[in-house]
């Protein structure tokens, strides 16, 4: 699909004022209720190059016609659109709802608090002023979506797996090292037993090591990296419990992972998805400290403070 540089409304009509692009401040949020699927735009435009032919034009429908489409019955979509009932609801179930009526619900809420597509690509003659504005607008648009598609019992379920461990292993590769490495850094300060692995050749026999005792924890954009699939499923293979933090949408990964905490970051010409992934995943890293620390609040805060007098032997 070619890319629109353009930035569009829930409508998909493009924002204009004076014949220059702009775009709307983001608005608050609602809560959304437990069990529903949120971001629907934005995890259509995510899921895009995934879809077959029929699943990109429902797509497009409903992202063209999003206001029409919060009143309108499966039947009467499939009938717009030239396609089954049957097609509509594996799109619905594709972008994470369990059917059409999920979907309207999410998207009625979307229309009633405006998400402005605003991950603009750069252009060769931005000035300094509008790559900062785009790159800003787009890393805060990536922040707020991940909060939106984030599952918050996943979330407890990945607590409860890493505290029932008696030991904690991180994987991570290439650009998602460095969250690894975070990652390690931040559970070794709340008292935890964890051992990062970033080689490929490590992952690959630590996870093979494990055992039912373990808790593993995968970080991977795409969810398609082999180092990182591979190692997941050697460590699943060998009776750890594997939580995933990696990109809304379907990847290898997914097949070997008990938990799955979805970041929600888009590509443009100008900054590949890594870019944006980090701040997503570093959000959903601060979250799974903090629940961690609070599961085990008195213990934590002890532990903080043993190993911030160790640390503040390293200052002048």
């Amino acid at each position: 699909m070619k890319r629109n540089t353009t930035p569009r409304s829930v409508d998909g009509k493009a924002s204009t004022a004076g014949g220059k692009t702009s775009t709307a401040p983001v608005l608050p949020r609602t809560e959304v209720p437990d069990g529903q699927v949120s971001a629907v735009l934005a995890r259509i435009k995510t899921l895009w190059p995934s879809l077959g032919p029929v699943g990109q034009r429902i797509a497009d429908f409903i992202v063209k016609n999003s206001h029409e489409v919060v009143y309108m019955s499966v039947s009467e979509v499939a009938e717009r659109t030239g396609s089954s009932e049957g097609s509509i609801v594996g799109l619905c179930k594709n972008l994470g709802a369990t059917g059409f009526q999920q979907i309207k619900i999410a998207l009625a809420q979307e229309l009633v608090q405006p998400v402005q597509f605003i991950h603009e690509d750069l252009d060769p003659q931005d000035n300094a002023a509008q790559v900062i504005r785009k790159i800003f607008q787009s890393d805060v648009q990536t922040l707020h979506d991940t909060e939106a598609t984030l599952d918050a019992k996943e979330m407890e379920r990945a607590v409860k797996l890493f505290r029932k461990a008696e030991r904690i292993e991180i994987y991570g590769i290439g650009s998602s090292a460095t969250i690894a490495e975070d990652a390690h850094y931040r559970m070794l300060r709340i008292g935890l037993n964890v051992k990062l692995a970033v080689d490929s050749h490590v992952q690959a026999i630590s996870a093979s090591l494990t055992d039912a005792k373990t808790a593993v924890l995968t970080i991977s954009h795409s969810g398609s990296s082999h180092e990182t699939v591979t190692a997941t499923r050697l460590a699943k293979e060998a009776g750890a419990s594997t939580v995933c933090i990696t990109n809304f949408g379907k990847s290898p990964i997914q097949a070997y992972s008990d938990v799955l905490l979805f970041t929600m970051a888009r590509e443009t010409n100008f900054r590949t998805e890594a870019m944006t992934s980090r701040l997503a995943q570093l959000a959903i890293i601060d979250v799974l400290i903090a629940c961690l620390a609070l599961s085990d609040y008195d213990t934590s805060v002890r532990t903080l403070r043993q190993t911030f007098d160790v640390l503040s032997l390293k200052r002048y």
